[in-house]
């Protein structure tokens, strides 16, 4: 499945002007940055995929172009989709990717696979 690859462009940008360390995975059809080993931000077809944490879950949703995350059916509590509308702006982007990186560190990394 192909992802929004001038997203995927500004996302590196972000993140190499706030010198942070990542990776980036193909994963769930889209592409996904990791930060300390633990998903942080990504991009899911022409959406930004935000791991905000539950705290900034409900007022994330009211903002420009925020929905519920729902991959398997039902929403998943702190991750966000954010449409193309946005995320527009560099500003819009900084800001979603900020809330990423300050929830990153509290963020509990998945299980490793054995």
């Amino acid at each position: 499945m192909a992802y929004d690859e001038y997203l995927e462009e500004r996302i590196r940008k972000v993140l190499n002007e706030n010198r942070i360390v990542f990776e980036a995975r193909k994963m769930m059809g889209g592409l996904t940055f990791m930060v300390n080993g633990k998903m942080c931000v990504g991009i899911v077809k022409d959406d930004l995929m935000a791991r905000i944490g539950p705290d900034n879950y409900s007022s994330a949703l009211t903002k420009n172009g925020c929905k519920e995350m729902k991959f398997t059916g039902r929403p998943m509590k702190g991750f966000v989709m954010i449409e193309p509308e946005g995320v527009d702006m560099d500003e819009e982007l900084e800001y979603w990717i900020q809330l990423c990186l300050d929830y990153n560190p509290i963020a509990k990394a998945s299980k490793k696979k054995k």
